[in-house]
């Protein structure tokens, strides 16, 4: 029997946290998935204490399993979760349970730990070599459990779902609030989880108790097309001698799962501190009446928002160049010369002024709170870079909030530059999420709360990534989020201006190119050698020296600006000006006004 025709007749009950319970009953503080080979035994005795509570779904005990957590080699992690399958089958017969009648083993999967230090190609190479373990043990469930959302882990799902025929399940992570760390609302991850076409069902475990998950599924809408699934934890742990410790609340677990189970409720179950006894209690109040997914699946695709345009270049004539001139804050209080600069830029042809947001992870005023200043001084159009370096995702939406109510309308996304090496022992970087997953926030927000007037939002573009079909794919998928526009890092040369342009033409996007007027040869120096993907090659360092004056120097900067704009013109939509020590000035010679 597959598990969809199983689920025409009843919901599905599912076992309960096996990491806290095997340390509660063997006292052993590793991870249990480092006992699948050498304890097999202990992991059988689990699964048949939660089969003889009343669970029909067992999951396997590999949500740890990976290389880096495990330190093995490939063969090693086979090895293991080989060993995880089996450990279940062997339970199953010993509780005379048949697999797909009357229990069906799922092969487990969770989150790769330390994920900003995988590059993208080793994460899909990662849960790809889980998933096609599992499946090659005999696994046709799989569950993706604890997920923020499904960045990760959705290229992979596609490429399975080509090759075999799998049930495929992703629980998400969320806070009591109903938002993930991603900072992704509950709803709008079971609607992306709805729209992706190859995942069939979806929904939540860890992070909260059941009293909060009850709230949070009361108020969320289930999306057609998938099945949903609550596993919450037992409630909230205390810590005693620096363990994780659990209260032994089965009965009041039970009843308010029990409020769940009255829903569209597909897969009832538990996470961290769910024990068999919880598994138990929640057979006698359960009601596990059947439920079925809805037959529609949803078409569209996210749109990042349905309200008036906002964007800066809204209103300007067709096929003209657009101009964005970045001012850098000040690194101390006195904002005199950067306001001087701002009310240059007022009468000039300029359509919107950017603000770094503490670029090289050194200290400078607020991008926002400088950007908002200059708005309600000059009128310019503003618009703030937001970086992830610095802000959780709870004070990122914060952030973004009160941009929004001082009437700040578009952002540069970034993921931001890492905090100085000397300076690493007493900062630390936040990078809750990347560039990627924060323009993920902004986006709901646009749907959520600025659906009126929804915010622009656009990416920075590194052409001079060495692997630039990895910058290509990156920005597409921010192109997927919602970003509108992308400014370029500096050009200078005629190899850096021709991957910008195969950017274009592969991507489509809009381009504003950044054009850096260089004014001496110590500025040009530190740009070739102090800033990584920035290609400033002998021709441009050969236009200084070490004599030339002030005005000479600049002059030098403007025409080397001017060729890169020639190099350019017929596929940049505009020009980004990063103009060193705020000298903007220089633009009345660079664009000739």
């Amino acid at each position: 029997m597959k598990i969809q025709d199983y689920l025409k007749q009843r919901k599905m009950m599912c076992d309960g946290a096996f990491g806290t319970y095997f340390a509660e009953k063997y006292g052993v503080q590793e991870l249990p998935e480092s006992f699948n080979t050498t304890r097999p035994e202990w992991m059988r005795q689990i699964h048949k204490e939660y089969l003889e509570a009343g669970a029909v779904l067992l999951r396997t005990n590999t949500f740890a399993a990976n290389r880096r957590t495990l330190g093995c080699g490939e063969e090693g992690l086979r090895e293991n979760i080989r060993a995880a399958w089996e450990n279940v089958l062997q339970a199953a017969a010993e509780c005379g349970r048949v697999p797909g009648e009357d229990c069906f083993p799922a092969g487990d999967i969770g989150p790769l730990p330390d994920r900003l230090g995988w590059e993208e190609e080793e994460v899909y190479r990662e849960y790809r070599l889980i998933a096609d373990a599992l499946t090659e043990a005999g696994a046709d469930i799989l569950i993706f459990e604890t997920f923020h959302d499904t960045e990760d882990i959705l290229p992979v799902i596609k490429d399975l779902k080509k090759e075999r025929e799998l049930f495929v399940a992703v629980q998400f992570c969320v806070n009591q609030h109903g938002y993930s760390n991603a900072g992704i609302s509950a709803r709008r991850l079971l609607e992306d989880a709805a729209q992706s076409g190859v995942i069939d069902a979806a929904g939540f475990n860890c992070g909260i108790g059941p009293g909060h998950l009850c709230r949070i599924l009361r108020k969320t809408e289930q999306p057609e097309g998938i099945f949903l699934t609550a596993m919450p934890n037992a409630g909230y742990p205390k810590y005693m001698e620096k363990r994780k410790v659990f209260s032994n609340n089965a009965a009041y677990f039970a009843g308010k799962m029990a409020e769940i189970g009255k829903g569209n409720v597909a897969f009832l179950g538990g996470c961290c501190g769910t024990a068999p006894a919880f598994i138990a209690e929640m057979c006698k109040t359960a009601d596990l009446s059947a439920v079925t997914a809805g037959e529609k699946k949803r078409e569209a695709a996210v749109r990042s928002g349905a309200g008036k345009e906002s964007g800066f270049w809204q209103g300007k004539a067709a096929g003209r160049k657009l101009i964005a001139v970045e001012l850098s804050p000040p690194p101390g209080a006195d904002d005199d010369k950067v306001m001087q600069a701002a009310y240059l830029l007022k009468n000039k042809k300029v359509d919107v002024v950017t603000f770094p947001d503490s670029p090289s992870g050194r200290t400078r005023a607020d991008s926002v709170l400088m950007a908002m200043k200059v708005r309600q001084e000059t009128g310019l159009c503003v618009m703030p870079h937001i970086c992830c370096r610095d802000k959780n995702a709870i004070a990122m939406r914060s952030q973004l909030l009160g941009a929004y109510v001082n009437d700040i309308r578009n952002l540069l996304v970034v993921t931001g530059d890492p905090v100085p090496t000397l300076m690493r022992q007493d900062v630390k970087s936040v990078f809750n999420f990347d560039s990627v997953g924060l323009m993920k926030i902004i986006r709901e927000l646009n749907q959520e709360e600025f659906a009126e007037e929804p915010m622009a939002f656009g990416g920075a573009l590194n052409q001079g990534r060495p692997n630039l079909e990895a910058e290509i794919r990156r920005a597409e998928k921010k192109m997927a989020q919602g970003a509108s526009f992308f400014l370029t890092q500096p050009v200078f040369t005629q190899k850096a201006a021709d991957r910008v342009k195969e950017v274009k033409e592969r991507t489509g996007a809009r381009i504003l190119c950044g054009i850096m007027p260089l004014v001496s040869l110590r500025n040009a120096l530190f740009m070739k050698n102090e800033m990584a993907g920035i290609e400033v090659d002998e021709e441009v360092i050969g236009c200084f020296s070490p004599q030339m004056s002030r005005e000479e120097g600049e002059a030098a900067g403007v025409q080397i600006a001017k060729r890169v704009m020639e190099m350019t013109q017929g596929f940049a939509d505009g020009y980004y000006f990063s103009i060193p020590f705020n000298r903007v000035y220089l633009l009345d010679q660079i664009l000739e006004l």
